[in-house]
């Protein structure tokens, strides 16, 4: 399973950058998750549903990211927890680079924590944990 998640993250990224470029298909990006997820941060739990509402909302969270001087995402690092054979618990962790008007570029770091779950051979992100997001870009200045 881990050579496969490493993979699957691998892809998670470049495709998180080719829509920062507006390059990417949301069918390519949606087939990352199961078709119900969780999410949780600061702001409470939230649960969805890989529709076609959801591409909309993917659509118009990569709009904001552009809009807000995002350049790119990369991941420093990756940790496995497994949960059994077929779910894991990824740690990602992330720099996003962001370009602000009259100011240097800046990096954040950040982590995410990731469901996994292995589906017919193939990982899919079934829920995530994250920090307060809007906080630490007021904090650095991005908005």
């Amino acid at each position: 399973m881990e050579s496969s998640v490493r993979a699957f993250f691998e892809r998670y990224e470049r495709l998180f950058n080719q829509s920062l470029g507006g390059d990417a298909d949301m069918e390519d990006v949606a087939a990352l998750y199961a078709t119900d997820f969780i999410a949780a941060s600061p702001a409470g739990v939230a649960a969805g549903k890989n529709d076609g509402h959801f591409r909309e909302a993917m659509t118009e969270g990569y709009a904001r990211y552009r809009d807000i001087g995002t350049k790119e995402m990369r991941i420093r690092d990756i940790r496995l927890s497994p949960i059994d054979d077929r779910h894991c618990l990824a740690h990602v962790a992330w720099t996003a680079l962001y370009t602000r008007a009259d100011q240097p570029d800046i990096a954040i770091d950040f982590d995410v924590h990731y469901l996994v779950q292995m589906l017919d051979g193939q990982p899919k992100v079934f829920g995530w944990v994250s920090g307060d997001e809007q906080a630490l870009l007021k904090a650095h200045g991005v908005i």
